[in-house]
C-alpha cells in the first residue's frame, strides 16, 4: 500500500510539473502584447526575446525555457528574468560574437551557447562604471557610435561604454522613453517600452518619424493585429521573414507572410495588403512557396499544392488541392520555388538542394538535383527578366540566373527586403 501511495504521489508530482510548464508556455503569448525583459541577436543573426524564465527565438514560434539554451543562468542564479542582454559584435575584441546576459549584479558571457570560464562575474569587474540592475543594453559599433561601444540603460540614465578603453560617458536621451529592452537589428537601433518600440539614434537618442509603434506589427508574426493597424505599412516594414514571393505573367508581384500578403501591380508603385484568406480562401494562410506559370499561381502548403487562375478574383481550380508529389514529382513540403520569365522550368528549393521540373512534361518529374552551398536557409525566391532574387531572413541576394546561383562560391552584395523590395525607409 505504501508503494502504491508513493507511485501515486510521484505521478501527481510529474503531472503537476508538466501542467505548470504547459501553463507557463500557454500564458506567454507574445501576440497578446508582452513587455520583453531583454532582446539580443545571436551569432547567426537570430533575435532572442527574453521574458521571465523563457525565451522566444526568432519572430515566431513558442517560448522555450531559457535554461535549455543557457543552463548556467539557472545553476548560478535562480532565473526570475534577464535584466539586459547583447551580443558583442566587434571583430577587434576578444569577446567578438559573445553574448552577455545581465542578472542583478552579475554578468554571464556565452560563446556558442557555452559559458566562458570564470563567469558569472560582477558587472563592475567586466564593465567598470556600469551600475547593477540594468534595464537594457545594446552594442554599437563604429561608425554608428564614435567608438566601438555598448550602450547601457537604467531608468533615465544612459551610459556609453567604450569597449577598447573602458571609459564611460553618461548621456541624456531626452526624446526617448525609458527602455525595458533594446537591440540593434539591420544597422538600426530599437528601444522597447512595454509592447511598443521607438527607433533611435544611438549617438544622440533622437527619435525621428512616427513613433512609438506597435512591436507586434513589426517584430512578431501574429495571425491578428489591432483593428487600427496599417496593414500595408506593417507588411512593408515588418522584420519577419517572407514565406513566399512571386511575379505573375503580367509582372504583378505577390509577397506572402503569415496570414497576409502584399501585392504590387506592374507599372504601379503602390503596395496593397490583404489577408491571404480574402483572396485565396481555400489556402487560408501560411504558404511555403509560390510560383507563377502560364497565368496560374501554384501555391504550396505542407504536402499540398493549390492552383489558382490569375484574375479578379483569383479562381481556385476544380480538383485541387493535389499533393506536391502528384503535381511536381517531389515530396512536400518545399522551401521555395520560382519560374524565370518565358521559361517552362520550375526550380524547386528543398533544404540545401535545387531541383528542376519541366512544366510541359507529363508526368512531371523533379530532376537535375544540385547542391546549394552559399546559404543555410532560404525562405523565398523570385525570378524575372532582371534575374533571380533569393531571400533569407531580412535580406536578399541577386543572381543573374539560377545557374550562376548554384555555381557561385561567394555571396554577392546583400540587399534589404523591406527597403529595396518594398520601399520602407525605417
Amino acid at each position: 500500500m505504501k508503494l502504491l501511495a508513493h507511485i501515486l504521489c510521484l505521478a501527481l508530482a510529474v503531472a503537476w510539473a508538466q501542467s505548470q510548464e504547459e501553463h507557463a508556455l500557454a500564458v506567454l503569448d507574445r501576440c497578446q502584447g508582452l513587455e520583453m525583459d531583454a532582446v539580443a541577436v545571436n551569432e547567426e543573426g537570430v533575435p532572442y526575446f527574453f521574458k521571465g524564465d523563457h525565451v522566444f527565438k526568432g519572430f515566431h514560434g513558442k517560448a522555450e525555457l531559457s535554461n535549455e539554451s543557457f543552463a548556467e543562468l539557472d545553476d548560478h542564479h535562480h532565473l526570475g528574468h534577464v535584466d539586459a542582454a547583447f551580443r558583442m559584435h566587434f571583430e577587434d575584441s576578444n569577446d567578438h560574437d559573445h553574448m552577455f546576459f545581465f542578472l542583478d549584479h552579475k554578468v554571464f558571457s556565452y560563446y556558442k551557447h557555452k559559458l566562458e570560464d570564470g563567469y558569472p562575474k560582477d558587472i563592475s569587474e567586466v564593465f567598470p562604471g556600469i551600475p547593477n540592475h540594468l534595464d537594457a543594453a545594446v552594442e554599437c559599433p563604429k561608425p554608428e557610435c564614435d567608438e566601438d561601444s555598448v550602450i547601457f540603460f537604467k531608468g533615465d540614465d544612459i551610459y556609453h561604454y567604450n569597449v577598447r578603453t573602458k571609459a564611460v560617458e553618461e548621456k541624456e536621451f531626452k526624446s526617448m522613453p525609458n527602455c525595458t529592452s533594446a537591440f540593434r537589428f539591420m544597422e538600426h537601433y530599437y528601444c522597447f517600452h512595454g509592447h511598443l518600440f521607438s527607433k533611435f539614434d544611438p549617438k544622440s537618442g533622437d527619435v525621428h518619424g512616427r513613433y512609438p509603434k506597435e512591436a507586434r506589427d513589426y517584430f512578431m508574426r501574429c495571425s491578428k493585429f489591432r483593428e487600427d493597424s496599417d496593414h500595408a505599412e506593417r507588411e512593408r516594414c515588418s522584420r519577419v521573414h517572407l514565406d513566399a514571393i512571386a511575379t505573375d505573367d503580367a509582372g504583378n508581384m505577390y509577397a506572402f507572410r503569415g496570414h497576409h500578403f502584399l501585392r504590387k501591380d506592374e507599372g504601379n508603385d503602390t503596395l496593397k495588403a490583404d489577408t491571404i484568406e480574402s483572396a485565396f480562401k481555400e489556402l487560408h494562410s501560411e504558404v511555403d512557396a509560390v510560383f507563377a506559370y502560364e497565368n496560374h499561381l501554384y501555391m504550396m502548403k505542407d504536402e499540398q499544392l493549390f492552383l489558382y487562375k490569375v484574375g479578379e478574383p483569383h479562381t481556385h481550380l476544380d480538383g485541387y488541392p493535389k499533393t506536391v508529389k502528384e503535381e511536381l514529382g517531389i515530396e512536400g513540403p518545399i522551401d521555395a520555388a520560382f519560374v524565370c520569365s518565358d521559361h517552362h522550368i520550375a526550380h524547386i528549393i528543398k533544404g540545401d538542394k535545387l531541383f528542376d521540373v519541366d512544366m510541359k512534361a507529363s508526368p512531371r518529374v523533379a530532376s537535375n538535383e544540385r547542391p546549394i552551398s552559399l546559404l543555410k536557409k532560404i525562405d523565398a525566391a523570385m525570378c524575372s527578366v532582371g534575374g533571380l532574387k533569393v531571400i533569407t531572413g531580412n535580406h536578399f541576394y541577386h543572381f543573374d540566373s539560377p545557374m550562376l546561383f548554384v555555381a557561385s562560391r561567394a555571396l554577392p552584395e546583400q540587399h534589404k527586403v523591406s527597403l529595396e523590395l518594398f520601399g520602407c525607409d525605417h
